[in-house]
């Protein structure tokens, strides 16, 4: 072959290799920008099937989720939801020694438990930092914003904390070797019967360790920084006083934690696995007070008890006798270990129970998306195979035609009418997904946008991001998911035409999936990030009593060959 053909043939191949990545994947990338919202020169098609459904879930799967909500929430468009939650328990340090338990310090005082805090930070921004004079002292003040709070702002419910006495074992004896023991959101009244009835946090309003003033009877999400004074750790040195971001911070009782840890029976402390069966973790009850509530979005494994207090520290010099300090100490237990969501419904509103029965099969001119123990969406596109060959009829069409898929979308219009009252919170992302297989469309796989800034709006080509008025405090209007590599896999690659599952979702980038307790005809499971969230929006669906314009559509840009 002379040196003229080869690079001849070298080009033909180069250039067919590019032909062949490019339609497969960088095509998809560029043709988005070169798309944008005008379909310049391509055909639109928006009169393929669809048929959308509610799908209301019931009881789910809410172990270890990676946050949790807690309190209440009343959304006028779908009911009130309460939310509970009980975690393990485990000790920063195993083993630990303390004086009265220590037979080599038999001639020292024993240790004195000075107070037990519980600590759980708030997802909070900084709004302000200001220099103030306090009594004559300038202090640094910070003002603080609170995120993922739900419901009208300082509305207060109680608070009960009490030690758990349900054990979360970790597998499932009933189930093959190795399988997770799952708790479900509806596990409530057995943790609140197991529950030792000691309240934790029933210090009275009148003393002062009670978390500034916040009694647990009437407790709420404050956005203030906390000003803590702790003991000085060197004896006879000033106390010291700290400034954290805003976090619910509760006193719990001195004796319950006395008894646990500072005077546990022996080997109780050995380690955490003995512990955890000892010591069965905590569980935090919520009840109304009759108004609408607050409820927080938490990530409780950020949170710890910090039991404080104070014993004998032994000094042996090398002549002389042995000398003893009075030291304070602090030992942290962490809320970590097995947890589980536990929510409940109540005064839901007719509309959305009338819409979203177990099993519906009822095209949907509205569709409900609620987190938590909530409801989904179902959506069937291209319709039936009436030949039974496999390949939908509309898609044979399509095919037949030679169509060339440059882009396929499917939008969902917010009914803003029943989203309108402003305690309905919407969601900042939905989440579609391959129903019958529980897994991510190709569309999210291959979309490898990023967000610097909040990584929850990562993979934006995929979509599902609300869109919002132009104006100040501006509703939701729309949500827009890209589909074309799933369309072009059922047109060109007669992949399987599986259900479309729609849900709220926490975080776009976390998808795993929780089981039902009870599986309905449509599925036994649904994405893991809704269940973390107690918000949902209200879309307009498929049905033909809906106005055109708000309808749910497949549309289709294509072009056709010359």
């Amino acid at each position: 072959m002379n040196k003229k053909s080869f690079f001849q043939l070298f080009s033909f191949g180069f250039l067919a290799f590019i032909s062949f990545v490019s339609c497969d994947k960088d095509y998809n990338e560029i043709g988005a920008n070169i798309v944008g919202d005008d379909h310049f020169g391509f055909q639109k098609y928006t009169g393929a099937f669809i048929k959308s459904y509610n799908q209301k879930l019931g009881p789910i799967a809410s172990n270890n989720l990676a946050v949790n909500p807690l309190g209440f929430y009343d959304n006028p468009a779908f009911g009130t939801t309460q939310a509970n939650f009980v975690t393990q328990v485990e000790m920063s340090v195993s083993n630990p020694r303390f004086n009265n338990v220590d037979p080599e310090n038999y001639d020292v005082l024993p240790t004195v438990l000075d107070s037990v805090v519980l600590e759980i930070p708030y997802y909070s921004t900084i709004k302000q930092v200001e220099q103030v004079e306090v009594n004559g002292v300038q202090e640094r003040r910070t003002t603080y914003e609170l995120d993922s709070i739900y419901g009208v702002e300082g509305s207060k419910f109680k608070l009960s904390v009490y030690q758990s006495n349900y054990y979360l074992r970790n597998l499932d004896p009933n189930e093959s070797l190795g399988a997770t023991q799952l708790f479900y959101t509806d596990k409530d009244a057995e943790i609140d019967n197991n529950k030792i009835p000691v309240l934790l946090n029933d210090l009275p309003t009148s003393d002062p360790r009670n978390a500034d003033g916040r009694e647990n009877s009437q407790f709420y999400f404050d956005k203030r920084e906390h000003k803590t004074t702790v003991p000085n750790e060197t004896a006879g040195q000033p106390d010291v006083a700290t400034r954290s971001k805003p976090s619910m911070r509760l006193h719990l009782r001195n004796d319950v934690f006395n008894a646990a840890i500072i005077n546990a029976p022996s080997g109780q402390l050995a380690d955490n696995n003995v512990f955890k069966n000892f010591f069965r973790g905590i569980y935090f009850k919520t009840e109304s007070l009759g108004n609408p509530g607050n409820m927080a979005t938490l990530n409780f494994k950020d949170g710890k008890i910090t039991l404080y207090y104070n014993e004998d520290k032994k000094t042996i010099p090398t002549t002389g006798d042995p000398t003893y300090e009075r030291v304070n100490k602090t030992y942290v237990l962490n809320l970590n270990g097995n947890t589980v969501s536990l929510l409940k419904n109540s005064n839901e509103n007719t509309d959305y129970l009338n819409a979203t029965v177990i099993n519906n099969s009822q095209e949907a001119a509205q569709l409900f998306l609620k987190g938590g123990q909530g409801s989904i969406s179902v959506i069937d596109i291209f319709g039936p195979d009436a030949n039974n060959n496999g390949i939908a009829d509309e898609i044979e069409v399509i095919k037949a035609n030679g169509w060339l898929i440059n882009e396929a979308n499917l939008t969902f219009y917010v009914d803003r009418l029943a989203m309108s009252d402003t305690r309905s919170i919407e969601p900042n992302r939905i989440f579609l997904y391959d129903l019958n297989n529980k897994k991510m469309l190709i569309d999210y796989i291959l979309d490898g946008t990023t967000n610097g800034i909040n990584p929850k709006f990562n993979k934006s080509t995929f979509g599902g991001i609300l869109e919002k008025e132009n104006v100040a405090g501006g509703r939701g209007v729309k949500y827009k998911i890209r589909i074309t590599n799933h369309v072009r896999s059922l047109i060109n690659r007669d992949s399987t035409n599986v259900r479309l599952g729609l849900s709220i979702t926490e975080n776009i980038n976390n998808v795993g999936f929780s089981k039902l307790k009870t599986a309905n005809t449509t599925t036994n499971s649904a994405p893991a990030m809704s269940v973390m969230s107690p918000i949902g929006t209200i879309l307009y669906g498929s049905s033909p009593s809906v106005p055109d314009d708000k309808r749910l559509k497949l549309e289709i840009y294509y072009t056709k060959p010359d």
